[in-house]
């Protein structure tokens, strides 16, 4: 899982992640933009952000699921989508490597 990951590197500790669980996933996002724009000093030099937004969304809830699960099929279930469709998103954005294990 994620946490266990960010735990390990000493990325978040539990004090933080019980801050962030009384956090909305707006809340969220948006905490993380203002802080990439802070860095930026408010500039994402021409990266099409609102373009590619699903795509960032998309990518983030199917890694969360397939970490959390034990299969691609109940990923795809955890995510209410066809197990092809799961499939064909980790071949097509390059995930395969991550979960190649998982995807039978």
């Amino acid at each position: 899982m994620i946490l266990e990951k960010l735990r390990s590197s000493n990325k978040i500790n539990k004090e933080l992640e019980i801050l962030i669980s009384q956090l909305s996933l707006e809340d969220l996002i948006s905490i993380k933009l203002e802080l990439i724009l802070k860095s930026l000093n408010g500039k994402l030099y021409g990266f099409p952000i609102w373009k590619n937004i699903n795509h960032i969304i998309k990518d983030a809830l199917i890694k969360a699921a397939i970490k959390n699960t034990s299969s691609t099929k109940q990923a795809a279930a955890l995510l209410n989508m066809r197990t092809t469709q799961i499939k064909q998103f980790i071949l097509k954005y390059g995930l395969s490597n991550d979960f190649s294990n998982k995807t039978k």
